[in-house]
């Protein structure tokens, strides 16, 4: 059985009425007045979102990650839709052509190398569609929605039974599925199945634009928030514009979490190592070719992140977009390996 169950069963409103915590409380801080990165549930989670190798690790991959500070990786076997509009879902037990590291084997052996390590896994299935993301999955019909929310049960209780003979503390029931995720009933229905075969932690990584909406958040145990969120207009913004921008998320952030009283943890957030890098954070490298490289813009980006939501008490974990087991020299990229954005993270993960 996996031995970190489902934490925060009594919310925050019950301790404070007890006089038992205070929202200070969330926060432990050092003998020497430095706050200590925990949150009432334990030690933040301090990750980055692992790239699953096409073959298997050959040893040490994981040994330079360890030295950040870094003590969970998020690990994302995919699904497949050939169209946004289909409700067929083809996964590992359809296709051999998968990388190592995103099928069963690789999954388990990078688990426990990592885990040798004094580093956890979240597993963090994705759906993968030609032509499009996952937030533009939509059924035509509600037959086709039945269908598809049948095939995606199949999906993630594959991956969920997997996370629970393997001890995986964290699940992820879903990612960006942000047209589906207004179909309340249909995913408490998933929720609760999951709940049948797997006894660890569950989060749902929700779209920047889509966290607002959801109505399951009470039947999980973290918010969880794809935090792409866009920080600054300005081509080379400071680190005071940043700030400025974190201050203007951080209160809707804020108010979903009071709502719902459960821990937040951004399932991703990441940045290019572009000039542009801020303004929206969530275009892919290849679009980016035009744009002006720049370390330090993306090193402000983690800093401004570091200074102004990490030390919040709700903040349960972040996982940082990027991190390949062999550093790939392609710009612009998100990875902050061999950045001065690795040197901000080790900084804040090591304090």
């Amino acid at each position: 059985m996996i031995n970190i169950k489902r934490p925060f069963q009594i919310t925050l409103l019950t301790l404070l009425g007890l006089g038992m915590v205070s929202w200070a409380g969330f926060v432990s801080w050092s003998s020497t007045g430095g706050q200590t990165e925990t949150w009432l549930g334990g030690p933040k989670q301090k990750g980055v979102c692992w790239v699953g190798s096409p073959q298997p690790l050959q040893g040490g991959e994981l040994e330079k990650l360890a030295e950040t500070g870094t003590n969970f990786i998020s690990q994302t076997p995919f699904g497949w839709q050939t169209e946004k509009n289909s409700p067929e879902i083809k996964w590992e037990v359809h296709s051999d052509r998968m990388w190592w590291g995103e099928r069963l084997l690789g999954l388990e052996e990078t688990t426990q190398a990592a885990r040798d390590l004094g580093i956890e896994s979240i597993l963090k299935p994705h759906l993968w569609v030609r032509g499009a993301w996952p937030g533009e999955i939509e059924m035509n019909e509600e037959a086709s929605w039945d269908a598809w929310f049948a095939n995606y049960e199949s999906f993630i209780l594959y991956y969920a039974q997997f996370a629970q003979e393997n001890e995986i503390p964290v699940l992820c029931i879903g990612t960006e599925l942000e047209k589906s995720s207004h179909r309340e009933q249909n995913w408490r229905k998933i929720i609760e199945k999951v709940r049948e075969v797997y006894d660890g932690q569950l989060v749902y990584a929700a779209n920047f634009t889509e966290f607002e909406h959801i109505r399951f958040w009470d039947q999980l145990d973290f918010i969880g928030i794809q935090a792409y969120f866009p920080l600054s207009e300005k081509n080379k913004p400071n680190l005071s514009d940043l700030k400025k921008g974190w201050n203007k998320q951080l209160p809707s952030i804020e108010k979903i979490q009071q709502r719902f009283q459960k821990p937040v943890i951004f399932t991703e957030i990441g940045y290019c190592n572009t000039s542009d890098a801020a303004q929206e954070p969530w275009i892919w490298p290849n679009e980016r070719k035009t744009a002006e490289i720049s370390e330090e813009i993306q090193a402000l980006c983690y800093r401004a992140f570091f200074e102004s939501v990490w030390p919040k008490p709700w903040l349960a974990g972040v996982y940082f977009w990027k991190w390949y087991p062999d550093p790939r020299e392609r710009e612009p990229d998100f990875t902050p390996q061999n950045k001065a954005a690795e040197r901000i993270m080790r900084e804040f993960f090591t304090k």
